[in-house]
């Protein structure tokens, strides 16, 4: 038996310090916990194993919703950013997306930085090999030395490091991510507390040498002038101090290399047979499952200031490396490119997220919460909004406090929690914005607006924080009450008659003129209004005159559904003994077993009739 000896006592250990385990970890101990995180590797510290950049279609709301709460993914993309774009800008505000290219080395630098001056927060580094537990609830981990941290509350965010396996072509090695040490002692412990782990697969592409690509060749995606990440930041670097992409494709030659020889791929010889992610395929399953598209699209990204290293996004495989060699230089512009670091596929343990509460919680063992890719998630965002709410839920519950759940209708968080916990996943989850029934109101320029009272209640948001927040909302409202004076007649009649629209009636409105499709930005220049508000206040204040009409009904659908998440489920209900249920969704229920009506309404196999079922004997039961 191996020796053990006092690691000390704490409140609670963080298993992991990817983006899940900073964020619990800091959440943790800013709400005055004594917290522990433990790593394999220092380095590892919020480490971008794949693309170099946060944000994106949905993430991006998901990242300024975790600043809006009191989380640092926002702070630190917006220190390390290289270039910022706005996606979908050509959209609505409901699904328009905040991205932006990230300095990989200066994010892990800054936020193991932020992470060592945190007080109460320990880091060490050391492998976790066991969960120690005590008539149901945790009471420590064990690291593979034998030191026991005694706690209260674990998080595990482990990222995809358990029993983590890197492919390429015929070649296997034992590691995680980037060359890291895997962890392969945690999951025979997880399994018999009574987690369901299953394998899920992910890739990243080479980096290149960037001396080696003729840019000349490439089409030049140059970063915008758009709004921060974080609300605690004013503005990004101008245009020409940002960092340029590169845009490419690949062809018939490309295509010609990976269909001449699937043979010789993993994902298609039976070497990998573990779960990949749908929405983020590798250029074999591209090229497979469109047979009809002549190219594909990829973008030359940088890995940070200090560094050649060019990342190709959309080039994600796991061929062996002459084939990699080879395809990679049928494309326009890498025709001579050198690779410093060969792509990859890797495979790891992740649980059923069926087994964990809307808290992130454990259902069989209380205080141990999962957060990350460890609940089947992918993406660094998702993984960083998980990791906030289960540090502090933990946070939350030590301190004899109500549970943090974020509806769907608050949060695009709430969207990503109650999927996972409410659908499951079988396969690698991603956040989208055709997930949230109500992304109208879910917008990355109200997400303040929609959380950041809530964060403040938890204790996580600063006072600086929230005096911040207070301005910004003033600023909303005194902008929406000049929006509703009356504008100049005759400036706005020429305004509209330039916009080829009938003439005005007397006493129009600024707000009028939105409605009519007027944009703010040119309602600024014209009468001079508004000049010194925030980007994302101007965009609050425009879009909720554009789309009133749709937010009011949005707002009615959002109290129905409200109604039913107020209308609760016993936990040791037994669906089983409920006559009029069908047997599919007595079975769902009691694997679930719902908080509340809502949550009961959302599970896939349980029908209209079964709720109405579930109502009825609500109702008989009071």
């Amino acid at each position: 038996m191996k020796h053990t000896f006092s690691e000390g006592a704490y409140d609670a250990v963080v298993i992991g310090a990817g983006h899940a385990g900073c964020e619990a970890a800091v959440a943790l101990a800013r709400t005055g916990l004594k917290t522990v995180m433990l790593t394999l590797n220092l380095d590892s510290i919020g480490f971008m194993p794949c693309n170099p950049s946060v944000g994106g279609t949905a993430k991006g709301h998901l990242v300024r919703e975790i600043d809006a709460l009191g989380g640092e993914m926002g702070l630190i993309a917006d220190l390390a950013a290289l270039q910022y774009r706005m996606l979908n800008e050509g959209k609505g505000a409901a699904v328009q997306s905040l991205r932006a290219q990230t300095d990989k080395n200066r994010y892990h630098t800054e936020m193991k930085r932020l992470l060592e001056h945190t007080e109460n927060l320990r880091i060490v580094q050391g492998e976790a090999a066991d969960i120690l537990t005590e008539n149901g609830h945790v009471t420590g981990v064990v690291t593979s030395y034998g030191g026991v941290f005694s706690c209260r509350a674990v998080i595990v965010a482990t990222g995809v490091y358990l029993n983590a396996r890197t492919i390429t072509g015929e070649v296997f090695t034992e590691s995680g991510p980037n060359g890291f040490a895997r962890a392969t002692m945690l999951t025979e412990c997880l399994m018999r507390l009574g987690y369901s782990v299953r394998r899920f697969k992910t890739g990243t592409p080479a980096r290149l040498d960037g001396r080696t690509v003729d840019i000349s060749a490439l089409t030049v995606q140059p970063g915008e002038e758009v709004y921060p990440f974080s609300f605690l930041n004013d503005g990004v670097p101008p245009v020409g101090v940002q960092t340029p992409c590169y845009l490419t494709y690949t062809n018939e030659e490309t295509h010609k290399v990976i269909l001449d020889n699937l043979d010789r791929a993993p994902l298609y010889n039976g070497t990998i047979s573990s779960t990949g992610p749908r929405y983020c395929p590798s250029i074999e399953t591209k090229v497979v499952r469109f047979a009809d598209k002549e190219r594909h699209q990829l973008f030359l990204e940088p890995e940070g200031a200090d560094t050649t290293e060019v990342y190709v996004q959309g080039l994600s495989t796991s061929l062996p490396h002459d084939l990699q060699k080879a395809m990679y230089r049928t494309v326009k512009g890498l025709e001579h490119c050198e690779i410093v670091r060969y792509a990859y596929a890797i495979e790891y343990d992740c649980i059923d997220t069926l087994d964990v509460l809307p808290t992130l919680e454990f259902k069989k063992v209380e205080g141990l919460y999962t957060a990350g890719q460890i609940n089947g998630t992918s993406g660094y965002e998702e993984a960083a909004a998980q990791g906030l709410v289960a540090g502090l839920n933990a946070s939350l519950k030590l301190r004899g406090l109500p549970p943090l759940i974020l509806r769907r209708d608050q949060a695009y968080i709430g969207v990503l929690i109650d999927d996972l916990v409410t659908k499951g996943t079988d396969e690698p989850y991603r956040m989208m914005t055709s997930r949230a029934e109500y992304r109208l109101t879910l917008r990355q320029d109200n997400a303040d607006e929609r959380l950041t009272e809530i964060g403040y209640r938890c204790g996580l948001v600063t006072r600086k924080r929230y005096e911040r927040y207070l301005c910004r909302r003033k600023q909303r409202r005194q902008a929406a009450e000049l929006l509703n004076t009356r504008a100049d007649q005759r400036t706005a009649d020429a305004l509209v008659q330039k916009h080829g629209q009938p003439p005005l009636s007397a006493g129009v409105t600024y707000a009028d003129l939105i409605r009519r499709g007027i944009s703010l930005a040119e309602l600024m220049k014209t009468f001079g209004i508004l000049k010194d508000l925030p980007a994302d206040v101007r965009l609050s204040c425009e879009t909720d005159i554009r789309y009133e009409g749709y937010l009011r009904r949005s707002e009615e659908q959002m109290q129905k559904a409200k109604k039913m998440e107020d209308s609760p489920l016993p936990p040791d209900l037994d669906y089983g003994a409920i006559a009029g249920l069908r047997l599919e969704a007595r079975e769902k229920l009691s694997r679930v077993r719902p908080l509340n009506l809502g949550q009961a309404e959302r599970i896939s196999g349980v029908s209209p009739a079964d709720i109405s079922v579930l109502m009825v004997y609500l109702s008989m039961k009071k």
